[in-house]
């Protein structure tokens, strides 16, 4: 990305000018100030917690503890704590992890508002995380009442998808200046890169109605969609495959026609999570789905979702603020 030749500058308390962390005093209560490298880790860590909780709620549903708590909010209409058995302490932890993607959710919203300088457009992608996870926690706690009904376990997890691009553009955009970037390639590479992440949509949204359709339910009582497998297989696989042709195709015309090294290595790094993942996919498939294999299967999801919207992000070359370094007085 470029960087901005010109540095943000703060006002420090004995009149220096500066660039480190500064305050605010709002009715006697000194507010901390957050430069925008220090927000920006803030956004990450929110991103890692959103990441994080998806591949723990795979592991609840392959190890079939989808109910092992059957009641929500707590674990058992008589208990809160699940108690010491296995799939009841699976399904509780996961619900723990929640708390803490929450406080990682609310640390960026407040983040948002002590920046400096503060942004709305990054206050408001944060409000956008708190809005995903309510919904998040209502969607789960119906998901678990209607004993992990197919529908409600896709939409949980097409909700957390959301959430992870939600995070990544607030991460993306905490980390330049805000203003009209340069566009790194032509109009036609920028149209692919959004087609890329329409396909890359459509991919994880066709891997939901397998898996809702195939085994590992989270409970061998759940019944499972009434799709024949290999045909929801074969329609998956062709989505996966018109989006590689397609980031091929686009590594190609970048290659043709000169790019930035960053979009180069972005289009590189995106065929080569494709690739990984549709041979997880295939060996995963022929091996009857084994366990191991499908949590691999999600994190790649997940990965190659990160990938295209990072390749998209990346098509324009933004401004970075700085204002974690002394900026020289003359």
């Amino acid at each position: 990305m470029l960087e901005a030749t010109d540095r943000a500058q703060t006002i420090g308390p004995e009149g220096e000018l500066g660039t480190g962390s500064t305050s605010r005093t709002i009715v006697g209560v000194s507010l901390p100030r957050l430069s925008p490298r220090a927000y920006q880790r803030i956004t990450l860590l929110a991103l890692a917690a959103l990441v994080f909780i998806i591949i723990t709620g795979a592991a609840v549903r392959l190890t079939g503890s989808g109910l092992g708590c059957s009641d929500w909010p707590t674990c058992e209409a008589d208990r809160l704590v699940a108690p010491a058995e296995f799939h009841p302490m699976i399904e509780f932890i996961n619900r723990t992890i929640t708390g803490l993607v929450s406080i990682a959710v609310i640390l960026a919203v407040l983040g948002s508002l002590l920046r400096t300088p503060r942004r709305r457009d990054l206050t408001w992608l944060s409000l956008g995380l708190v809005a995903g996870v309510i919904g998040q926690i209502v969607l789960g706690g119906l998901t678990v009442l209607f004993e992990l009904h197919p529908p409600f376990v896709i939409a949980h997890f097409l909700l957390s998808m959301v959430l992870v691009w939600n995070a990544f553009v607030l991460h993306h955009r905490a980390g330049h200046d805000g203003a009209v970037g340069l566009p790194l390639a032509p109009m036609r590479v920028r149209r692919l890169g959004d087609a890329l992440v329409a396909l890359a949509s459509l991919a994880v949204i066709t891997g939901t109605i397998v898996t809702g359709t195939g085994p590992h339910s989270g409970d061998e009582t759940v019944p499972r969609l009434s799709f024949d497998i290999s045909e929801v297989a074969r329609v998956h696989s062709g989505t996966v495959w018109l989006f590689l042709i397609t980031a091929v195709v686009t590594l190609v015309l970048l290659r043709r026609n000169g790019t930035a090294a960053i979009v180069d290595r972005n289009a590189r790094i995106l065929v080569g999570a494709i690739v990984v993942q549709g041979s997880i996919g295939y060996l995963q498939y022929f091996t009857r789905v084994p366990p191991a294999l499908v949590l691999l299967h999600i994190v790649g999801s997940v990965t190659v979702w990160m990938a295209a919207l990072l390749f998209r992000l990346d098509l324009t070359a933004h401004s970075v603020e700085r204002v974690d370094e002394p900026v020289p007085v003359a």
